[in-house]
C-alpha cells in the first residue's frame, strides 16, 4: 500500500511525519501545489523528504478546481490554463531536482477531475491517479465548523474497520492524508501516525512508494 500526503497552504505536520517515517523505515508520498514548492518556509522539508528517498510530486500549481463540484462535466479551465498550470508546477519541483519524467504521477487538487482532465494529463506524459476510497482518511483536513467533521479518532477507526471488513483489505491501497491542516483543527491526524503506522505494519502491510506500488500492478 502506499501512504500520501498531500500539501498547499499548510506544513506543520511535516516534522513530525517525516520523522515518524524515518523511525519506522516507512517510503511515503507527497504531492505539493507549485505554490507550497515555491514558499521558502517549505525549501528545508522539501530537501529532506528527497533525501530520503520519498516520491515527491505535483498537485497543480494554483490548486485549480477542474470542474463543477455538481457536474464533472462542466469544466472550469481550457486545455491552455490547465496544461500552463501543471508545467508550473513540474517547474519549481526542477529547483528540487525533482524532473517530470521521474515524477510522472499527479494527484489533481481538491481530488477533482474529470476524463479530459485525464486525456490532457496522459497528453504531457503524466498519469493520474486519485486516493482510493472508503476510509475517510482523507477528511483529517476537515474543521468543526464543517458539517463533514471527523475527529481523529474517528478517522483511525474508519481506516481499521474497513481493512478488517473489506475481502481485500487495504491491498494496493493509496491512502491519502494531509502534511498540514488548518489551525482551527485541533485534533491533528498525524499525531497518530505513528499508531496507524504500527496497527497496519502488524497486519502484514508494507509501505511503498506509488511508482513501485502502480508499477507493479501494471506488470501484474
Amino acid at each position: 500500500m502506499a501512504l500520501i500526503f498531500t500539501g498547499g497552504d499548510f506544513s506543520d505536520g511535516g516534522d513530525l511525519i517525516q520523522r515518524v517515517l524515518k523511525d519506522k523505515n516507512v517510503k511515503a508520498n507527497f504531492f505539493f501545489t507549485g505554490e507550497f514548492y515555491r514558499n521558502p518556509s517549505h525549501s528545508r522539508l522539501i530537501s529532506q523528504l528527497v533525501g530520503a528517498g520519498h516520491y515527491l510530486g505535483p498537485h497543480s500549481d494554483k490548486h485549480l478546481l477542474y470542474c463543477s463540484w455538481e457536474n464533472r462535466d462542466n469544466l472550469l479551465v481550457t486545455k491552455l490554463q490547465f496544461v500552463t498550470d501543471l508545467l508550473d508546477n513540474y517547474k519549481i519541483m526542477e529547483d528540487f531536482g525533482i524532473r517530470k519524467e521521474k515524477a510522472a504521477y499527479f494527484i489533481p487538487p481538491y481530488e477533482w477531475y474529470n476524463r479530459q482532465i485525464v486525456a490532457w494529463a496522459k497528453e504531457l506524459g503524466v498519469t493520474l491517479i486519485n486516493f482510493t476510497p472508503g476510509t475517510y482518511s482523507n477528511a483529517d483536513y476537515t474543521t468543526p465548523s464543517m458539517s463533514d467533521f471527523r475527529s481523529s479518532d474517528s478517522i483511525f477507526k474508519s481506516i481499521v474497520n474497513f481493512e478488517r471488513s473489506s475481502p481485500e483489505g487495504l491491498k494496493g491501497f493509496l491512502l491519502l492524508l494531509h502534511i498540514g491542516t488548518h489551525p482551527d483543527r485541533k485534533d491533528k491526524f498525524y499525531h497518530r501516525l505513528e499508531e496507524l503506522i504500527d496497527t497496519l505494519k502488524l497486519r502484514g502491510y508494507v509501505f511503498v512508494r506509488v511508482d513501485q506500488l502502480l508499477n507493479k500492478c501494471q506488470d501484474e
